[in-house]
C-alpha cells in the first residue's frame, strides 16, 4: 500500500466521526433539506478524501437514482453517497453532488448526530426542497 495524500480543509469543515479525516466544507453544502436511514444528510457541491464504491440503483423517495456509497480514505468507513445519476428529469440536479451523513460525521464544531428511531426515515433521499 502506498502513502495516503489527504487533502487538508481550512474553515468550517466536516470530518469523519470515527478519524477526524476533512470531508467537506460548509460552504459547499447545497442543501440540510435531506434525510436518510439513520436521519439528517446534507446534500454537497463537493467532498474531499472520499473513494467511490460500486455504483448501484437505488429506489429512494424522489424515484430511482443511480448511486455509489462514498467511504472515507482515512478509515474506509462509508460516510454518504454519490449521485451518478437520476432517472427523473426533475430529480438531475443531484448527479455528480455528494451526501454525507451527519450520523457518520462531526461537524465544523466538532458536535455529532445520533441515530434517529423514527420509523418513517426508511428511505434515502431529500424530504423537501
Amino acid at each position: 500500500m502506498g502513502r495516503l495524500f489527504l487533502t487538508h480543509l481550512d474553515g468550517n469543515v466536516y470530518s469523519c466521526k470515527h478519524c477526524k479525516t476533512h470531508l467537506g466544507l460548509a460552504s459547499d453544502i447545497i442543501s440540510k433539506a435531506f434525510h436518510c436511514k439513520n436521519g439528517k444528510a446534507y446534500l454537497f457541491h463537493k467532498v474531499v478524501n472520499v473513494t467511490p464504491g460500486v455504483k448501484e440503483d437505488r429506489m429512494m423517495m424522489t424515484g430511482m437514482h443511480t448511486v455509489s456509497d462514498i467511504f472515507c480514505v482515512g478509515c474506509g468507513s462509508i460516510v454518504g453517497w454519490k449521485y451518478e445519476a437520476a432517472h427523473e428529469k426533475s430529480q438531475r440536479y443531484k448527479e455528480g453532488k455528494y451526501i454525507l451523513e451527519r450520523f457518520k460525521v462531526a461537524g465544523p464544531d466538532g458536535s455529532q448526530y445520533w441515530i434517529a428511531h423514527d420509523p418513517h426515515l426508511a428511505g434515502s433521499d431529500a424530504d423537501d426542497i
